[in-house]
């Protein structure tokens, strides 16, 4: 990625949902920029760069701060002020905490510029090139959109002074709106020299949208979308020395920031994982005491997948058991409990035997819950996740994570009149 273009015009803290665009003369101009082929393919590059790279990218923080707030992380170095407000939550995570000012504002810019892309996604005359750039542009907007309402209660879908703010639903929905307007393109959508290449772009349509369906409560999309998906494909972020894997260079490698809690992930100990859990030794470092992540985050040069093939196993086990259909649940989990290392894309296998617990919903919900947090651990969606299978809440008895939802950012508040009151957790 060491080569990539990042000719964007609104830079992070230039840009909150209420603000209006600024202009920097030491910048080129946006006509510039989106007015020929170079610009508009520098500017969807610059996206992937944005979401990836660095400490203040939603990579880094979306990790991060699910991590601490759903226990999957201790912290190492008090020194980390930000991230040791994380692992405390409660009244104690600020509205000047950075993890959540640049997840807010970060997301927020790379929403905005993905728009341009697809706004001047027609400068592009090559049908391949200009089928590609929109739906590279169209899945980082919906990645931001989708990680915004999984930290806070309403986000501003319009980019203007005083912007409203909309509902869950309506955010969650433009998401699934911009990703199926690109299904007629994505055969097209192949990948060209000079567009980062890493991304599956049909595949990762495709596992979007059934993320989606599941977080909406659309259950018969999500099942659908879910299938769609090649499981033996890779759709990942790269990196390379120069533009180092976040949580490795930051955290994992230098041992600065966090590491995993321990071997059980952060969960209560009647869903801890079983020590021949194979999927333990992927993530953890085998014998290290503390313990060490390896899995993604062990190379300053390792890729981290943009979703993965558990998750889309687990989407349809979880979306036939919320459809009463708990026979074809427990199918579709034991996909997940009995995959081996070696019939995972990435190497990921519980290699464990089929479930057995209780055949009720909940007991079925509870275990897909709990594969989840094992399949996808470090993956950011546990926080989601948690409130999804309603698990014990912020303030009550045996709370499984210390914030129900983040506070809004003082960028936001004092810029715009609309933004609403924070939760009380």
């Amino acid at each position: 990625m060491k080569k990539i273009f990042i000719p964007i015009v609104a830079f992070a803290f230039l840009l909150t949902g209420c603000n209006e665009d600024y202009l920097d003369p030491t910048k080129p101009s946006q006509e510039l920029v989106f007015g020929n082929r170079d610009g508009i393919i520098g500017a969807a590059n610059g996206l992937q760069q944005l979401w990836t790279i660095e400490r203040a990218s939603p990579l880094y923080n979306t990790i991060t701060g699910n991590g601490f707030t759903t226990k999957e992380l201790r912290l190492i170095n008090a020194g980390n002020v930000d991230e040791g407000e994380l692992s405390i939550g409660g009244d104690v995570l600020s509205t000047k905490n950075t993890v959540v000012n640049n997840l807010w504002s970060q997301c927020l810019v790379i929403k905005s510029e993905s728009q341009k892309v697809i706004d001047h996604v027609d400068v592009l005359t090559a049908e391949n090139e200009r089928a590609s750039v929109l739906v590279h542009a169209t899945i980082f907007k919906a990645l931001a959109l989708n990680t915004l309402v999984q930290y806070f209660q309403s986000v501003p879908l319009k980019t203007g002074k005083n912007a409203t703010f909309d509902s869950r639903t309506d955010v969650l929905n433009e998401a699934i709106k911009i990703l199926k307007a690109t299904e007629p393109l994505l055969d097209k959508a192949t990948g060209f020299s000079g567009l980062v290449t890493t991304i599956n772009y049909k595949n990762t349509v495709y596992a979007l949208l059934a993320r989606t369906y599941l977080m909406i409560g659309d259950y018969d999309n999500a099942i659908a979308y879910a299938g769609k998906v090649d499981l033996a494909a890779k759709s990942v972020f790269a990196f390379d020395q120069i533009s180092a894997n976040p949580i490795a260079y930051i955290s994992i490698t230098t041992n600065n920031v966090f590491q995993p809690v321990d071997l059980t992930l952060g969960l209560p100990a009647s869903l801890a994982p079983v020590s021949s859990d194979g999927r333990l030794n992927f993530y953890i470092k085998p014998g290290s005491n503390p313990t060490t992540a390896i899995g993604f985050f062990d190379s300053n040069t390792k890729s981290i997948p943009v979703y993965l093939p558990g998750e889309m196993m687990l989407i349809v086990a979880e979306a036939y058991a919320r459809k009463d259909n708990l026979p074809q649940a427990i199918i579709e989990l034991n996909k997940v409990l009995t995959k081996t290392a070696a019939a995972d894309a990435y190497g990921i296998g519980a290699n464990l035997p089929p479930y057995t617990g209780d055949i009720t919903k909940t007991g079925i919900l509870t275990e897909i819950y709990r594969n989840r947090c094992i399949e996808m651990y470090m993956s950011s969606l546990k926080f989601e996740d948690s409130r999804r299978f309603e698990r014990p809440a912020a303030g009550t008895t045996g709370a499984e994570r210390n914030r129900n939802w983040y506070p809004y950012p003082d960028s936001e508040r004092n810029n715009n009149s609309n933004t609403p009151a924070d939760p009380a957790l």
